[in-house]
């Protein structure tokens, strides 16, 4: 029986922990900033069942515990390898994830078509909105010339069609959150809904240990290697550059990438936490040249002390403190257009003032975006749409 029968509107948090709740990822085929705020929601819901469109549990299984998890109809071993191409057959996929029981509560965790699960209802659903789709909304051209020239304009049509059955999901949610302001600007936009914003989960383990002093002589990029990351920019500048660059990550763009780089950039691939925590100890600073929707990495890194240098739009301009007065209370600066040039000058500008940010400061920034804060912030959220108070 679900805990909602027995309650009227009268929620607390303890009251949580005790609750029957579906939470709808769009996929678990790897463990990135998605998949940790997936993680934060099982620590709040610990009865939750996950459902999902592709499921590699060699990858995800260890993080989710004893929780169950049930795929879509998607989710084939020749489909899985492929998963990131195949947007024309999400809805179908979605639309295979039948509920197995009574939930008190559906949250969806979307950047793809989680928010589309059919649901009673009478069932509050919370969707944590990490974008809307790319594919559909606002970064379509982005996709389309990564495509060879001869599949772009069957693309586009598959993107519209996904973008129309997405409209059609708009009103399955009574409660959205983004993970970002500049995501709730996205939701008003695109879809005409408020949403509230709850930033991602910082893991409390980053901030253990003091921080020390390495000698620090590359820079770094860490995250995935897909082309909206924008890597391509760095290559082209550090090929005018006498310095050396350290790139952490896999993704669709890294055998391209490798190829255009010269012999001061090293490309690592996937590493452990604590190979990325050393590499990040050792760093001058992270640069971070993409327009993220918030963009977890500059945080992270942040945690140990190290500064940013960021591309200025999107989720880095709610996470980069850049202080031109008192660069002690900066955790980085920005460079305002995406071109070498740019980027070229804001390296400049960054080791002329280098020896001028304060690791502690820094840190204490990143503290803000805590775990613990996460689970507070989001735990009113959810008794705000529980209690109707929203």
């Amino acid at each position: 029986m679900a805990a909602a029968e027995a309650k009227g509107t009268d929620y607390r948090v303890e009251d949580l922990k005790d609750m029957n709740v579906a939470l709808i990822h769009y996929w678990l085929v790897t463990w990135r900033g998605g998949e940790k705020v997936l993680e934060r929601f099982l620590q709040i819901f610990p009865k939750a069942d996950v459902y999902t469109l592709f499921y590699d549990e060699t990858v995800c299984g260890k993080h989710l515990g004893s929780h169950q998890v049930f795929p879509s109809k998607l989710n084939l071993p020749v489909l899985k390898k492929h998963y990131q191409k195949l947007y024309p057959l999400y809805p179908l996929g979605i639309g295979s994830l039948k509920l197995k029981k009574e939930y008190d509560l559906i949250i969806s965790s979307e950047s793809g078509p989680a928010k589309g699960v059919a649901k009673p209802a009478e069932t509050p659903h919370l969707c944590y909105i990490h974008t809307p789709m790319r594919y559909c909304w606002g970064y379509t051209d982005m996709y389309l010339n990564a495509l060879p020239a001869w599949t772009r304009k069957i693309a586009a049509r598959q993107f519209g069609k996904l973008k129309k059955w997405d409209l059609t999901t708009i009103d399955n949610v009574d409660l959205y959150v983004a993970n970002s302001n500049n995501v709730a600007d996205r939701v008003r936009r695109f879809y005409g809904k408020e949403a509230r914003t709850c930033y991602p989960p910082i893991a409390l383990d980053l901030f253990k240990g003091d921080l020390v002093n390495k000698e620090r002589k590359a820079y770094l990029s860490f995250g995935a290697l897909t082309p909206y990351k924008n890597i391509d920019l760095l290559i082209k500048a550090f090929a005018k550059l006498d310095r050396k660059l350290i790139i952490i990550g896999d993704g669709s763009e890294k055998e391209r990438l490798q190829g255009l780089a010269g012999s001061n950039i090293e490309f690592k691939g996937h590493l452990s936490t604590r190979e990325v925590v050393d590499y990040i100890r050792s760093s001058r600073a992270l640069l971070f040249p993409g327009e993220e929707d918030f963009g977890m990495i500059p945080l992270e890194v942040m945690s140990q002390g190290v500064p940013v240098i960021a591309f200025g739009k999107g989720g880095a301009l709610e996470t980069v403190v850049e202080n031109r007065e008192s660069r002690a209370q900066s955790s980085g600066l920005f460079f305002n257009q995406p071109t070498v040039d740019s980027l070229l000058e804001a390296i400049q500008a960054f080791e002329s003032v280098e020896h001028e940010f304060d690791p502690e400061w820094i840190r204490d920034h990143a503290r803000r975006f805590g775990e613990d804060v996460f689970d507070k912030n989001m735990s009113q959220h959810i008794l705000d749409l529980l209690n109707k108070t929203y």
